[in-house]
């Protein structure tokens, strides 16, 4: 479940705000990008991944005519029941739609050594959009699996988040989110954070993340995560 796209979400911003000179130029039919990638616990949707304990992420992403997209990225995982690491391959395009930028994509989650028992692998589908107000961007999301991790049956996510830059090389961003899922674990989450640039390739972020169902394990308490990434 590729948190560090999340909780990096506000360093990737700023990263691209940077390069923002370059979009004059002409589009390249292929793109290839790398990343690395560390944090002091792996969130997603609010719930540690990592039982709580660091991360470590390295990932591939090729864009294609400046509008599909196609990667994979793989982390450390533990859920205490003998998974070492996850890994996503996502495919799909963020087409402009007027000042709208939409993100339509399919993404497969995989687990490696996972342990016997439900199958934990799932497929999601997303669509969102980005817009700009002024110096900020407002976007929303939605992510459904027909069957989620662990056999869980039909899962539905909604998020609307946003970002602002505050001073040179700052940005604070949030999200708000609900998880619904069949097996009735529905849960509302939510992040607060501030990214900082500190070069071209190289972004931090400070993130809080917490949820309204503690009462569902520690791995939905809340919690600040420090995390790294390196673009190049």
């Amino acid at each position: 479940m590729n948190v560090f796209k999340t909780t990096l979400l506000a360093a990737s911003a700023t990263l691209a705000l940077s390069s923002g000179a370059m979009a004059q130029e002409p589009t390249k039919a292929l793109d290839i990008s790398f990343n690395l990638g560390a944090a002091t616990d792996y969130v997603y949707h609010g719930v540690s991944q990592s039982d709580g304990n660091p991360q470590l992420s390295a990932g591939v992403d090729t864009t294609l005519w400046g509008v599909g997209y196609v990667g994979t990225w793989i982390s450390r995982a533990d859920f205490d029941n003998g998974t070492d690491a996850e890994y996503d391959l996502y495919v799909g395009a963020r087409p402009q739609l007027g000042p709208v930028t939409l993100d339509l994509g399919v993404i497969y989650y995989g687990y490696v050594n996972q342990a016997l028992g439900p199958k934990q692998d799932f497929v999601v589908f997303k669509l969102g959009g980005t817009v700009p107000l002024g110096a900020a961007t407002l976007g929303a999301e939605v992510h459904h699996s027909n069957d989620f991790f662990g056999q869980t049956g039909k899962a539905t996510y909604v998020e609307l988040n946003g970002a602002m830059p505050v001073v040179e090389k700052f940005r604070v961003s949030g999200a708000l989110g609900h998880q619904k899922v069949a097996y009735d674990g529905d849960y509302t989450t939510w992040n607060f954070g501030v990214s900082y640039a500190v070069n071209d390739d190289v972004g931090l972020d400070l993130r809080y993340h917490d949820t309204d169902a503690h009462d569902l394990g520690d791995i939905y308490d809340g919690r600040v995560v420090l995390g790294v990434k390196a673009a190049f």
